[in-house]
């Protein structure tokens, strides 16, 4: 046993403006440090002291770290014609609440061999997920400053007020489909008119219609072999579990394209009165394990926080919805803990490439984010068909683009034989927003239960469309932003 001592005044004497502080000794009289003196002498000074500047400068450290953490780092087909809207129903069915996750132990984090992180570092991340929990994911200035160039600007001839919105503004209208599943060269594309966009993948260039709204957005990736290495270990995991699982040949050919996919997420439809998770069935395993995967989260924290980026009026839209809904079921567990969007869709590979499509479920005037992912050559396919913008536009693998996937007819050119490729989305439906404007009930409950709340929500359908085309930023409006974030 050790005898501690107090390094009180009581037990300190005083000598000559000096102070004399015992040691620690063990209870048989042994000096624990034999080579040290019994007693320490310490300098006290009069006219110095270090706690305020030493308060200070933590301060200052803290006030750094805080924003260390970047955290721009960190598809459904409508029916042939005669129109059969059916198929809006074949939604995946709800499951119940999943259990809280398992708390990870000390021994296995010492076992995987990975140094757990300071307490100093917990604290500041616990700090930055409050802030981000609370106010969303708010791009710093020298963020801003680095992405938004009007330069770089990709003009069209689209008025976003054009696109196929449905009446009530969540959701859009089921379209003609003929001609869409056949594949597309970049040639046959550049023979129909198409413009072609060549693009690094890294370099951000905003999409914007005539009226100056950016109504699309190529945001690439950061420049840093790190995310580049997780985006490259995405596919990996992607395509071993897809290898490791079997599936019925149909779950391979559906609106989208001929390839396997599943999605993963908040549900709202079918006759549900409340959102819930998809059930998964036996796939549940295997989406538990991407959607906990380090790499896959990152990819969608930088999703998150592009389109809070280039779409903050529409993304605090979607933070408002996502904090009233889990306000009220907080049961709900989201795929991702810094992501805005309430669904993804893994669409697996080897060969992924989308049919002309739109994704009518989806928020109109809301984004996509789509990640495209494999080793392939993108100057060969992989492209991505704005068929609206009549654009054709390179989609290297790991880069980002942000699309209105509701309203904007898209697809993919296939990759050239040999090469590989899938790719990773996220989303939020239209009537995940629908069901929170109602006051978390459905339409005919409302009608039944609130009346005059209800004649206000009809009132406003024919007006929605309108309100989220002025909730679409102009490059001159982030602009402004990242002026007034200078001065």
């Amino acid at each position: 046993m050790f005898q501690t001592w107090d390094y009180s005044d009581e037990l300190a004497t005083e000598v000559e403006g000096q102070r004399r502080v015992p040691l620690i000794i063990t209870r048989s009289g042994t000096v624990f440090a034999s080579f040290l003196p019994k007693v320490a002498t310490l300098l006290k000074s009069n006219v110095f002291d270090i706690a305020p500047l030493l308060r200070k400068a933590i301060q200052v450290e803290s006030d750094d770290q805080e924003d260390l953490d970047d955290p721009m780092d960190d598809l459904d087909e409508p029916a042939a014609a005669p129109m059969d809207d059916s198929w809006l129903d074949e939604l995946d069915e709800p499951r119940p609440p999943p259990p809280p996750p398992k708390r990870i132990r000390m021994d296995e984090v010492i076992a995987s061999g990975r140094k757990p992180p300071s307490f100093a570092h917990i604290k500041r991340r616990n700090r930055r997920n409050k802030k981000i929990a609370e106010q969303g994911q708010l791009p710093r200035p020298a963020t801003l400053r680095e992405h938004i160039h009007q330069e770089r600007v990709i003009a069209t001839e689209c008025d976003a007020a054009t696109l196929p919105a449905a009446h009530g503004g969540y959701s859009a209208k089921v379209g003609d489909t003929w001609g869409s599943k056949k594949p597309r060269s970049l040639q046959d594309l550049l023979g129909l008119g198409f413009e072609l966009i060549k693009w690094d993948g890294f370099e951000s260039r905003p999409i914007v219609d005539v009226h100056g709204r950016i109504i699309a957005a190529l945001v690439g990736q950061p420049r840093s072999a790190d995310y580049a290495a997780a985006a490259a270990r995405v596919f990996e995991a992607i395509e071993s579990e897809r290898k490791a699982t079997t599936y019925k040949p149909a779950a391979a050919h559906h609106r989208r394209g001929d390839f396997f996919a599943l999605n993963a997420g908040l549900s709202y439809g079918k006759g549900q009165r409340v959102p819930s998770r998809l059930d998964n069935g036996v796939h549940a395993a295997l989406l538990a394990r991407l959607l906990g995967n380090a790499d896959v989260k990152r990819l969608a924290t930088f999703a998150s926080a592009a389109f809070a980026l280039w779409a903050p009026n529409v993304y605090n839209y979607y933070k408002k919805c996502d904090t009233a809904l889990h306000g009220h079921l907080p049961h709900l567990q989201r795929n991702f803990e810094k992501s805005i969007f309430s669904c993804a869709t893994f669409n697996f590979g080897p060969d992924v490439w989308t049919f002309k499509h739109r994704d009518v479920l989806n928020l109109p005037f809301g984004m996509c984010a789509v990640q495209a992912l494999g080793p392939f050559d993108p100057t060969k396919g992989g492209h991505l068909v704005l068929w609206e913008l009549k654009l054709v536009i390179e989609f290297p693998p790991g880069a980002l683009i942000l699309i209105p996937s509701a309203t904007m007819t898209h697809s993919n050119v296939p990759v050239q034989a040999g090469d590989q490729r899938a790719s990773f989305t996220q989303y939020t439906a239209g009537g995940i927003f629908r069901y929170v404007d109602n006051g978390f009930r459905t339409e005919a409950e409302l009608a039944v239960q609130d009346p005059d709340g209800y004649a206000r929500i009809c009132a406003e359908k024919g007006t929605r469309w309108a309100m989220g085309l002025g909730l679409l930023s102009r490059v001159e409006d982030l602009l402004e932003d990242v002026h007034g974030a200078s001065n």
